[in-house]
């Protein structure tokens, strides 16, 4: 059972870690692509939201999937809690609570996976808006 710990401590957290650095560098590449956009170059308004919804959909599965990985770390590490209590054959409080803490950090790094990503996809997505309407502003529709 010490592989599950592994998993937890590196697999759970690290995909995670994995997880939020991909979407950061979606989103810094979608804000740089937003600022340098021509309008004047779309002829459709459905060609134009392709070119700026392209990636969001990664954000905004990384902010909805990150509670439900780290959850898991959390129910993988409390069955490494109850394993190891089972096998000493006794009930250490001190020991329970520092394993129970350990397993809920998987949630909470999920959570701070979660939070900003799907911020940072709400923002993303009020951007795309933003240029849709000004592409229509500008006559081209």
């Amino acid at each position: 059972m010490e592989y599950l710990s592994w998993l937890v401590d590196y697999g759970i957290i690290g995909f995670l870690l994995v997880l939020s650095v991909i979407s950061i560098a979606i989103g810094i590449e979608r804000v740089g692509y937003y600022k340098r956009v021509d309008l004047a170059n779309y002829k459709h308004p459905k060609e134009l939201e392709v070119d700026l919804t392209r990636g969001l959909y990664v954000i905004a599965t990384v902010g909805a999937n990150a509670p439900y990985i780290g959850l898991l770390g959390t129910v993988l590490g409390i069955m490494l809690t109850f394993y190891t209590i089972g096998q000493e054959g006794m009930v250490d409080s001190k020991r329970i609570m520092v394993g129970l803490a350990l397993a809920l950090k998987a949630t909470a790094v999920g959570l701070l996976v979660a939070i900003p990503s799907t911020a940072f996809y709400n923002y993303l997505l009020r951007k795309v808006k933003e240029k849709i309407a000004l592409w229509e502003i500008q006559g081209n529709r």
